[in-house]
């Protein structure tokens, strides 16, 4: 759980990291970006800021700010019915960022947050420039961790079902609470 007051400066850092990024949004844009706390209320260490600028029965465009130091918890996108999960591709456009998936264990740069060592099981890092993507295929696990700049890129995907994605933390609730205060 986040209060309002959180939720309106994690909105601004957002905002400012995508002017960054030399994104512009639109008014309605800056209101609509959804900040996530997975449920952990430890938003500047676990979480992240998304704006869904498409949504329709088969594509999703998303834009995501992390802060400094952020990281997305490991997650994957299950099969649903007869689809077999969300198929995503990722494009860094600003920042530091680094991308971890199975395989090899490479993590050297990034870090894992404290007490969580065994809820992050992805461990070969990717570290992004600017301009690189990366393509996950549906149910493959993944997380990603912004560097001390900060991070924004885009997630191009097919259908996206934010509700349903799985998570490694059994504490994670993907959809955030606002307490007035």
């Amino acid at each position: 759980m986040i209060t309002k007051d959180q939720q309106r400066k994690a909105q601004e850092e957002a905002i400012r990291l995508f002017k960054k990024a030399q994104i512009p949004l639109s008014e309605a844009e800056k209101k609509a970006i959804e900040v996530v706390d997975f449920g952990l209320s430890n938003l500047s260490v676990e979480g992240a800021q998304i704006l869904t600028l498409v949504q329709t029965e088969r594509i999703s465009v998303k834009l995501l700010a992390l802060m400094p130091k952020q990281t997305e918890p490991e997650h994957w996108h299950p099969r649903v019915g007869e689809d077999p999960g969300k198929e995503e591709t990722v494009r860094h456009v600003y920042g530091d960022l680094l991308f971890y998936v199975g395989g090899e264990q490479t993590l050297s740069k990034g870090f894992i947050p404290e007490g969580k060592s065994s809820l992050y099981t992805c461990r070969r890092e990717i570290q992004m420039e600017p301009g690189s993507q990366l393509t996950l295929a549906p149910g493959e696990k993944h997380w990603f961790q912004a560097g001390k700049r900060g991070a924004v890129l885009f997630s191009f995907s097919t259908v996206a079902r934010d509700a349903l994605d799985q998570f490694t933390d059994p504490d994670i609730v993907r959809i955030t609470k606002i307490a007035d205060k």
